[in-house]
């Protein structure tokens, strides 16, 4: 092969590598699209009560089949009755919240279809204040005696390490509380407001 020869094979090398970039470049941006398109898919389908329910297992079936009661039995109930969805409250906030949500609902479609699925259920993911404080974030600046004991909750918990939360007092599961008073369960709330009032002596 002569000069010519050599150099047009060097050439034909550089362009086969000049193409790289583009090829991945091309290939990361289908895969982002590909991604953002199936997030979107399941964002979705996590708003929809019934398709989370269809893979679970006790207790959460009978949760779901609560909500599609007339009468609410449960705060659960009565957030479903005012078009809350499951994934509102199972979820953190922001983004990140929603984010961490769907992994956690990927690894639980994960154990169900390869049968290796925990019945009953096991709360793994704490409600945290914050998943409430999405909607009910003005709660805890409203004055008056009625509202102390959110307008001191944080107080309470920057202090304590043990204080209470906000399903402490409001468990969404729990049935035979007040419907007048958000379904609160008397004795739990009662003990919650003993510890708190303890700590502040």
């Amino acid at each position: 092969m002569g000069r010519d020869g050599s150099r047009a094979a060097a050439g034909g090398r550089r362009r086969g590598w000049a193409r790289w970039p583009r090829l991945v470049l091309t290939y990361a941006i289908v895969a982002v699209a590909l991604l953002g398109s199936g997030g979107l898919v399941a964002a979705h389908l996590e708003d929809n009560n019934a398709f989370c329910a269809s893979c679970h297992t006790e207790p959460e079936t009978t949760f779901f089949a609560r909500t599609q009661a007339q009468l609410p039995v449960d705060l659960a109930s009565a957030h479903a009755g005012e078009h809350v969805t499951c994934i509102a409250c199972h979820s953190g906030a922001g983004v990140g919240g929603r984010v961490a949500a769907m992994t956690l609902g990927a690894r639980d479609l994960g154990s169900y279809l390869m049968n290796t699925y925990h019945s009953p259920a096991a709360l793994t993911v704490k409600i945290d204040d914050a998943n409430c404080l999405k909607c009910h974030g003005d709660l805890p600046a409203k004055a008056g005696f009625n509202n102390h004991f959110h307008r001191f909750l944080a107080q309470w918990q920057k202090l304590d390490a043990h204080a209470g939360t906000c399903v402490d007092c409001h468990s969404a599961h729990a049935t035979g509380g007040d419907s007048r008073e958000a379904f609160l369960l008397q004795a739990p709330t009662i003990a919650v407001c003993q510890r708190c009032h303890s700590f502040a002596g």
